[in-house]
């Protein structure tokens, strides 16, 4: 029997991280605000999560902000100190991504970055969508050796990015190709027959919509893992 095709799930705290890989989920990136595309979550929520799974499935967002993928050099910084802190508590791999001004791969940053994660998996996310030339940019990351893409072939939505990441499937080498990008479970049979490796979704549902919210408190309720969802994504992946 073949391995499964790898689902991967965002989640935002033990419980998503619980009920994902007890959905079938072949791996995590851990966050936190996902509203806003995703950012580093707290060293306390990692270690929650790490204790709650299995280590080397948990890839962590390294992104200090909203905003864009153009860093300072503070920023810069602050990421490395933030990847080898994620690396020293054991996670399998994190997940970074950093443009030039013109839109471009910034490869210096890459570099850093990379070494700042040693052993650990080096996963570029979506600032590849972002991209001037999200083609080149991609070409770029195969050359430097990262390990993962996550992409959405430069589309709104992974569906709608088919041909693009038909051709990063075949450019991509030793390169693993993850779809990502608004996906859903009916989405998944496409990706995977456009050659994409593996593919990521945030499987969110709304909880607490009865809570205290309102001015300071956000908008209502919270972000919860939908242990349904995931289950329908492993299963369509299981084709």
């Amino acid at each position: 029997m073949s391995a499964p095709r790898p689902v991967e799930i965002a989640v935002q705290d033990p419980a998503g991280a619980r009920s994902a890989i007890a959905a079938g989920a072949t791996r995590l990136e851990l966050c936190q605000a996902l509203d806003v595309g995703g950012l580093t979550p707290s060293l306390a929520t990692l270690e929650a999560v790490l204790a709650a799974v299995d280590p080397a499935t948990v890839n962590v967002l390294v992104r200090p902000r909203g905003g864009g993928f153009v860093y300072d050099p503070d920023e810069v910084a602050l990421v490395a100190a933030d990847i080898r802190a994620c690396v020293d508590r054991g996670a399998g791999g994190v997940v970074v991504g950093a443009l030039t001004s013109a839109g471009g791969l910034d490869v210096e940053t890459l570099r850093r970055w990379r070494d700042a994660a040693g052993p650990a998996t080096l996963v570029f996310h979506r600032a590849v969508d972002a991209a001037a030339d999200p083609s080149a940019v991609f070409n770029a990351l195969v050359a430097e050796g990262v390990d993962r893409v996550l992409t959405s072939g430069g589309a709104p939505r992974s569906i709608d990015g088919l041909a693009m990441l038909a051709v990063f499937a075949e450019r991509s080498g030793a390169v693993e190709v993850m779809a990502g990008g608004g996906v859903q479970p009916a989405d998944i049979p496409a990706l995977f027959a456009a050659g994409v490796d593996a593919v990521h979704l945030s499987a969110r549902a709304r909880a607490g919509h009865d809570a205290p919210s309102g001015p300071g408190g956000g908008s209502p309720g919270h972000d919860v893992t939908d242990a349904a969802v995931v289950a329908a994504a492993v299963a369509a992946a299981a084709g």
